[in-house]
């Protein structure tokens, strides 16, 4: 029940397109990427410092 199929798929996408319309469709994506790219990196960049944090608190 946790799988979803070609049919599932393809009917998601039809509503998506039905919903947001086909211009709409590649500046959500847009948003979408980038919003990834910059949680990776606040991400990535974070991780030092947590990483130094445990090194002084085990001194």
């Amino acid at each position: 029940m946790g799988r979803l199929g070609l049919t599932e798929i393809l009917v998601i996408v039809g509503i998506v397109i039905l919903l947001f319309g086909g211009k709409k469709i590649p500046e959500l994506m847009k948003g979408l990427g980038s919003g990834i790219k910059e949680f990776k990196n606040a991400a990535k960049d974070d991780q030092p410092a947590a990483s130094k944090k445990e090194e002084d608190e085990t001194k």
